[in-house]
């Protein structure tokens, strides 16, 4: 059996299945991380029911979701700060403009109980603007970069708290994501594979080889995870950089 040479179209063919196998990988890996991290704290939980979000808050990265910084308070010690990323690395808070004011804020917070605020004041500032938490308040600032795609501004939610009452156990073990990496890898496989299959059958075996060689790199981070900024920072590089 005679192989043709690839041809121009293949040549582009391939870098672009390379790319999105990045963009892939990265989603991938952030995701089985962030499930592992998860296993192993007991970290509170946001609700926002406005845009069905359901997002574990950590104290150590930005890189492993929803984060609460160190400048910020718990909800029974004052003001909090709450940030994350609207694209990529789970993308938690794509949806955070729909919000409203009058929507609800819900945290499930151990040892202190479920926490309710009430959304006050939705606003876009310039990148350096600066929150000033207070350590006897009573809000909560979510934040975000904006526009989607880019860090010249930031989205600020503010919501004010109003009642407190029993932490629901139920909704802080649970982990609705915990299988979408290898969701999101299956898909990429089988979408590859789909892709070559209807390709030009003389060139056929370059897109498919190259799936395959791709895809195993992606399952293999799903098993075996690594830092996510260490994959994001590549991607970074590809596409600028994005919030």
């Amino acid at each position: 059996m005679i192989i043709e040479k690839p041809t121009a179209l293949t040549v582009i063919l391939i870098i672009v299945i390379a790319i999105l196998g990045l963009y892939t990988l990265g989603e991938v890996d952030y995701y089985s991380m962030k499930t592992a991290y998860e296993k192993n704290v007991e970290y509170p939980v946001l609700t926002i029911p406005a845009i069905e979000l359901s997002e574990k808050i950590n104290n150590n990265s930005l890189s492993q979701g929803v984060y609460m910084p160190p400048e910020s308070y718990k909800p029974d010690t004052g003001d909090m700060i709450i940030y994350g990323h609207r694209t990529l690395q789970g993308s938690p808070f794509l949806r955070l403009d729909e919000i409203t004011a009058g929507d609800k804020l819900v945290f499930q917070w151990p040892g202190t109980g479920e926490v309710n605020y009430t959304v006050k004041e939705k606003k876009v500032v310039p990148a350096t603007y600066k929150i000033r938490n207070n350590l006897d308040g009573t809000k909560v600032y979510l934040i975000t970069c904006d526009p989607i795609g880019s860090t010249a501004n930031r989205l600020i939610i503010e919501g004010e708290k109003n009642s407190t009452g029993p932490v629901q156990e139920k909704i802080l073990g649970e982990n609705p994501k915990q299988n979408y990496g290898l969701i999101i890898a299956i898909i990429f496989l089988i979408g590859g594979l789909a892709l070559s299959l209807i390709y030009n059958k003389d060139n056929r075996i370059y897109l498919i080889i190259t799936v395959l060689i791709v895809s195993g790199i992606i399952f293999y981070f799903y098993f075996f995870p690594i830092e996510p900024d260490i994959i994001f920072s590549k991607i970074k590089f590809l596409n600028g950089e994005i919030s």
